[in-house]
């Protein structure tokens, strides 16, 4: 009987390390297989139902979703309360970088080079399998581990991964938020929106292969509930494409 309760005390403690190290584990097992950026406004009268179709999407475990509101719709009387001059400038820099030049609300682009109309789940799918065709998950894997007040950022090459050098970037991420909108377009309506990204933070460079990039977590956070690590590749301060991604504990 003394026996029998030390084996069942140890099949507990082996049980219970096994959980806690499961709950340790990367947010994310493999590589996503698509970063999901939308550019929206609240003084647009046609993004509630694309920041609906974002707040799914970011629901998806495979799925990194961001919201990026942008300021220049703050003209028609209501000033976007979330909107940032920098997050207006990289859908610009996209929409230079892709020669096309298309700017407009809601747009969402598929890891940095398929843009489509964010209101329309269906285009949104078909982009995302387009772009997914040829590779079903983004090339680099992206690991987040926190530990005494740091992140410390793992990137490492699947099989096909792009030997590219790409930025690493951090982006401090609102889970989520619901604003109530009292004047412009969307008068009298509350919104709800997912992943709000509140910053652009540019912490290296990965140039292949194996890789760690340490930031701190205040740093990473700065005052959201969590953040999202992206590698990009530019050309000319232009994004591209996006080779990996990962999120933190605290977001969808």
């Amino acid at each position: 009987m003394f026996h029998g309760g030390i084996m069942v005390s140890r099949l507990k403690l082996i049980s219970a390390a096994l959980f806690l190290a499961a709950f340790m584990q990367p947010a994310q097992a493999e590589p996503p297989r698509a970063v999901v950026e939308l550019f929206t406004s609240q003084g647009c009268s046609s993004c509630p139902p694309a920041d609906a179709v974002l707040v799914e999407l970011a629901r998806e475990p495979d799925v990194v979703a961001l919201s990026f509101p942008v300021n220049y719709w703050d003209y028609l009387g209501w000033k976007d309360t979330l909107a940032h001059k920098a997050f207006t400038e990289r859908q610009k820099a996209y929409a230079h970088a892709r020669g096309d030049r298309q700017v407009y609300t809601p747009q969402m682009i598929v890891n940095g080079t398929k843009p489509c109309i964010g209101s329309n789940r269906a285009q949104v799918e078909d982009s995302i399998k387009e772009v997914t065709a040829s590779q079903p998950n983004l090339p680099l894997d992206v690991t987040i581990k926190e530990q005494n007040g740091v992140a410390k950022i793992a990137v490492s090459e699947t099989a096909m991964a792009d030997m590219r050098a790409a930025d690493v970037w951090v982006l401090p991420v609102l889970r989520t938020r619901t604003v109530p909108i009292e004047r412009g377009e969307n008068r009298g309506r509350s919104v709800t929106y997912a992943n709000v990204v509140r910053g652009l933070k540019r912490i290296g460079e990965w140039r292949g292969g194996s890789a760690e990039f340490e930031v701190p977590l205040e740093v990473a956070r700065s005052g959201a509930d969590g953040y999202v690590v992206l590698l990009q590749t530019s050309e000319h301060m232009k994004p591209g494409v996006i080779l990996g991604a990962a999120k933190s504990p605290g977001l969808y």
